[in-house]
């Protein structure tokens, strides 16, 4: 089995070479053939793109991809999919607040209960983490609280990061959101297809904030609402 590692990447040059370098080092799961891991740049303003290329430029397993302006995290991770070429796909931040030393236990669980779709959860118990901001942690709340609602299956986090999706699942799923919302749209879309075809994982989470890089605004937070309302309520394709 091939596992496909995207990461979208903007504005991470302080962060993006000590998250390739760690998943370089993981010990993935012996039903893991080989694995790939596709950067896709979203029209970085630093250093990012050229610390990626000049560190990789000869690598067999990390490639570089180039968005020609910046279109939003959706955007990115769309891209890293269309070139991907493992049978399951996950997404790896750049920015170090999840770490990829817990991708074996998503990828162990996902075969162990042969399900298709990993969603990572920052809150599950059985971890401690630092506290994060509880605004923050009230709007994701909320987000969980409707997708869970409109999907049938108790959530915990819907926000996170760590999405690991089977390729025959994420072909049925025709994703638009190119900004924050495409998770909240890849999870509504991926559940209609089967109810009892998702498992969560406890992963760890070192949270930072607006002054240490941190993208997401409050506003961002409002366009995830409408997204959930599109594609839960409406249902829209």
């Amino acid at each position: 089995m091939v596992l496909s590692i995207i990461i979208p990447l903007y504005n991470e040059e302080e962060n993006i070479l000590v998250v390739l370098d760690i998943l370089e080092k993981v010990r993935y799961p012996s039903f893991i053939s080989s694995y790939e891991i596709i950067v896709v740049d979203d029209c970085s303003k630093d250093n990012s793109h050229e610390k990626v290329r000049s560190t990789y430029s000869g690598s067999k397993i990390i490639r570089l991809i180039a968005l020609q302006s910046n279109q939003g995290k959706g955007a990115a991770v769309h891209r890293g999919f269309q070139e991907a070429k493992g049978d399951i796909l996950l997404i790896q931040d750049a920015d170090l607040e999840l770490d990829p030393n817990d991708i074996p236990m998503l990828l162990s669980a996902m075969n162990e209960l042969k399900v298709q779709f990993i969603n990572g959860s920052r809150y599950l118990p059985g971890l401690v983490r630092p506290l994060s901001s509880y605004r923050r942690y009230l709007a994701n709340r909320l987000f969980t609280f409707l997708t869970s609602v409109l999907v049938n299956v108790k959530l915990t986090d819907m926000a996170c990061g760590y999405k690991l999706i089977d390729r025959k699942l994420l072909d049925q799923i025709v994703l638009r959101e190119k900004r924050f919302g495409f998770e909240a749209e890849l999870i509504l879309k991926a559940l209609r297809y089967r109810k009892n075809n998702i498992a969560e994982v406890p992963v760890q989470y070192f949270p930072r904030n607006a002054g240490e890089g941190k993208k997401f605004k409050s506003f961002d937070g409002l366009k995830i609402l409408w997204t959930i309302l599109k594609y839960g309520c409406f249902r829209l394709k």
